[in-house]
């Protein structure tokens, strides 16, 4: 055992010990959180806005700071932005993070000196969770990669701003710089296409321990790398036993991952987000990921089917349920107030409370009354894919609200790596998981409202092809999973 990795299993015992004290003590951890939130942020212009010094309460917030998302909070965010101080948060920003906007074009989500140890400690903590679970820390001497956005920032107003990714990359240990690939130089390359090419000459003939990134841009790291090599990513890369990712779930991937590596590798999953890391993987044996209760972040729960009625409920972590669909809503010590970032969670455990992301609150289909989520339509294709030798890059679903003949039906749109024998047969295999999970779905294929799933061959890399014609290769983007237009589903390259 080398020096290095008996150290990282001290370090991963002392940090299981830390987390156990305030997972075990939920509901006084957030208690803190808030109370502090609160305390720090008094004399900021939106703390003054809203009496920041009369609320003693989570009811006092609720009825004094409503939900807002990033269009309606910016207002705030405009004035940080333009260099005004104590507005969301005392003092100014380390940095903006900068994300692709829908109706205010680019967002500018603040970063703290107090926000900011969070994002690097998550990362870390969920690393140093993985070895003290599994007591494997080898890895730690080997070449760990991160496929992330460029390292290069701007200034805007004397703060700078960049991808959150390439500002993290700004904070990367120094006992990890020499392990740590691709170079400087290479992350910074823009074109997607020209940084994997250049990340594979790179890493090729390194000794890989540790890759890292979102699920759908990994894969095409891998499959250039197969391409170049001839030899499946497990064999050229031997002591390459650990795939941490985020951003999308790995189910649909995972088949074509494991022909592609030729082998099994074990994998952490983390919620990170330009808003705040808000979990990941604490159990390579239970479902689901830690939700950080102490990482100066105060979560809020509403029902997912309750969140547009007027005044829902806002849940604190003590009130939760299992298996409920919630929208997360945060208030951060990055000037985030009752933000509503999109996602949909559910818990898979109160003991600790651990969550899954089940969606994106405005990715849905619902043409018909049906409410189906992300997660359902992740389930029914993993369902319908095990035992056989189907393999998928990847998928998205739309409505077929006005088809030439027949009832409307929901189209699967799938670029296979491996079709099934049978198209039919595994269309009905998908509409049998989804009606088992959905009895909204499951009532209008009974009523003859909707007919039963029609999978649509996409080209292949035509979902690259896509990406690529909207400005969103690689990086940080995600293909969403499903909507409920067919904005999507009318540009996608057919097979």
């Amino acid at each position: 055992m080398s020096l290095k990795s008996f150290a990282a299993r001290l370090l991963a015992y002392k940090v299981h010990r830390d987390t156990q004290k305030w997972a075990q003590n939920p509901v006084a951890t957030q208690q803190n959180v808030f109370r502090q939130l609160i305390a720090q942020a008094q004399q900021t212009a939106f703390g003054k806005d809203h009496h920041f010094d009369t609320i003693h309460s989570h009811a006092d917030f609720v009825k004094q700071v409503p939900i807002r998302d990033y269009e309606q909070l910016k207002p705030y965010v405009d004035r940080v932005v333009q260099g005004e101080e104590h507005v969301l948060w005392k003092g100014k920003p380390l940095y903006f993070a900068k994300t692709s906007g829908t109706t205010s074009g680019a967002k500018y989500i603040p970063l703290t000196k107090e926000s900011m140890p969070f994002h690097i400690q998550a990362a870390r903590n969920a690393i140093l969770s993985y070895i003290h679970e599994t007591g494997k820390a080898d890895f730690v001497d080997g070449k760990m990669i991160f496929l992330q956005g460029s390292p290069e920032l701007e200034s805007k107003n004397g703060i700078q701003l960049g991808r959150l990714s390439g500002i993290v990359a700004h904070y990367v240990p120094k006992y990890l710089q020499r392990n740590r690939l691709p170079s400087w130089e290479t992350n910074c390359i823009d074109d997607w296409e020209t940084k994997v090419d250049a990340i594979v000459q790179e890493t090729i003939t390194q000794n890989m321990t540790v890759i890292s990134g979102i699920p759908s841009w990994v894969q095409m790291y891998f499959e250039k790398l197969v391409q170049v090599s001839g030899k499946p990513v497990g064999t050229l890369f031997p002591h390459f036993n650990l795939f941490i990712y985020g951003g999308v779930n790995y189910e649909p991937y995972r088949a074509k991952f494991e022909q592609l590596m030729g082998r099994k590798v074990d994998s952490i999953e983390l919620f990170p987000a330009s808003e705040g890391f808000f979990a990941y993987q604490d159990s390579q044996t239970e479902k689901g990921m830690l939700l950080l209760l102490n990482s100066g972040i105060f979560y809020e729960f509403v029902k997912a089917d309750e969140f547009f009625t007027p005044n829902p409920i806002r849940y604190t972590i003590g009130e939760v349920e299992l298996g409920v669909n919630y929208v997360l809503l945060l208030s951060t010590n990055a000037g985030l107030w009752a933000y509503n970032i999109g996602d949909t969670v559910q818990f898979t455990s109160l003991q600790p409370y651990r969550v899954i992301v089940s969606g994106r609150l405005k990715h849905f289909i619902s043409a018909f009354g049906e409410h189906v989520i992300g997660k359902e339509v992740e389930e029914a294709l993993r369902q319908a894919v095990e035992g056989t030798s189907v393999r998928i890059n990847e998928f998205t679903v739309a409505p077929q609200i006005t088809p030439k003949e027949g009832l409307p039906y929901h189209e699967w749109l799938i670029e296979f790596e491996q079709l099934p024998d049978n198209l039919n047969e595994f269309a009905l295999k998908i509409d049998h998981a989804m009606r088992q999970q959905n009895v909204y779905y499951d009532d209008l294929i009974a009523g003859n409202v909707l007919r039963t799933v029609v999978i649509t061959p996409v080209a292949p890399n035509g979902f690259q092809a896509y990406m690529k014609s909207i400005g969103k290769l690689g990086g940080q983007n995600k293909l969403p999973r499903l909507s409920n237009d067919r904005t999507i589903a009318d540009q996608l390259p057919l097979l």
